[in-house]
């Protein structure tokens, strides 16, 4: 570990488990556009570990000198210059296999999240998939105690902040025509949900 650089304990402990879910849900050549990319710690070790996926870093405006921080003089072909991606503003023009984001749902405000799965249908690809990682409640109840001392610590901060709820998350998703096709448990009470495209013969 490089002490110069910005780092994430969160990240370094999550990032073997949640590259492992990453390649049994996208294809080994893919267009990836992370979303919230932080200390840069996952697109650095997806993007070496992964050669077929190009991975498009992006942090909020206020956050985007973090994320250069933490990836200043580390060059592949596949590591795409880290961009600012306000979800509130405007996406790319590009078109990607895949949106990824982890631990941002709960720092978001509810629109920020509504936001975010907008811009995540607007740029993926017709067979493309958003993949979230984070802590989620479930009916209304934390998933562990943990979670749920989380949570206090979380809206003591912002009110905006909070972990959300599944149901929530899947109604957000439906508006902009996705769906959930999977539920995944992690590490330390985290769940990574897989979203594609919604089919309207399910509506049938």
């Amino acid at each position: 570990m490089d002490p110069n650089r910005p780092h994430s304990p969160a990240a370094e402990r999550n990032r073997a488990p949640l590259l492992a879910v990453l390649r049994a849900v996208l294809p080994e050549s893919a267009d990836v556009l992370e979303v919230g990319a932080g200390t840069g710690q996952h697109a650095d070790h997806f993007s070496e570990r992964m050669p077929g996926w190009r991975w498009w870093p992006t942090n909020a405006p206020a956050e985007q000198a973090t994320l250069e921080a933490g990836l200043a003089g580390i060059e592949r072909p596949n590591l795409r210059a880290p961009a600012v991606l306000d979800v509130f503003g405007r996406w790319p023009e590009l078109r990607f296999d895949a949106v990824v984001s982890a631990n941002t749902a709960h720092i978001l405000s509810e629109a920020g999240v509504r936001a975010l799965f907008g811009g995540a249908a607007s740029v993926l690809r017709a067979d493309g998939r958003l993949v979230l990682y984070g802590p989620f409640r479930r009916a209304g109840r934390h998933t562990a105690e943990s979670n749920a001392r989380f949570d206090e610590s979380l809206r003591a901060r912002a009110p905006h902040m909070g972990i959300r709820d599944l149901g929530e998350i899947d109604r957000w998703a439906a508006a902009v025509g996705l769906q959930r096709i999977a539920e995944l448990a992690m590490p330390a009470n985290n769940l990574t949900l897989v979203f594609d495209r919604r089919n309207p013969a399910d509506e049938s």
